[in-house]
């Protein structure tokens, strides 16, 4: 019996929608990254990029549990002495809400060389519109 090893020219990407209305924010976040990275596949290789892509919408209508839209924190820095800014979940949903699920998925995946590949074949929308239905994408597995 030999050992199957997959190679890249054999890596297929496939498109998933994901509704994110109601859904809470960590275990969207799990399934997407892991749709991502092509854990979900029979063949996945930890060496090969053989993800799909994923579209996410409705991302202002995503959930956080208890206090968290008040007690979650993002951080950034312009790089300048004193730069620092803070936001709560709350503050950066209002403005942008599909950063909240880029920077969950972000956090999901290993940080590695192929981690800047993958979040490029994420697609988040703050509303029920996307301009990916000539791709045909199917819902994604395991979610509601």
């Amino acid at each position: 019996m030999r050992t199957y090893q997959q190679t890249t020219a054999q890596t297929a990407h496939g498109w998933y929608i994901v509704d994110a209305a109601g859904q809470r924010l960590g275990t969207l976040a799990v399934r997407i990254a892991r749709a991502l990275s092509g854990k979900h596949k029979p063949t996945w290789t930890p060496h090969i990029d053989d993800g799909d892509h994923v579209v996410v919408v409705n991302a202002e209508k995503v959930e956080l549990g208890g206090q968290k839209w008040k007690q979650k924190l993002y951080y950034r820095h312009s790089n300048y002495p004193g730069g620092l800014k803070v936001q709560t979940a709350r503050e950066l949903a209002d403005k942008h809400p599909e950063r909240v699920i880029e920077k969950a998925v972000r956090g999901m995946l290993p940080t590695n060389r192929m981690r800047d590949a993958q979040l490029r074949r994420l697609s988040v929308y703050a509303g029920a519109e996307h301009p990916h239905g000539a791709q045909n994408p199917a819902p994604l597995p395991g979610s509601n």
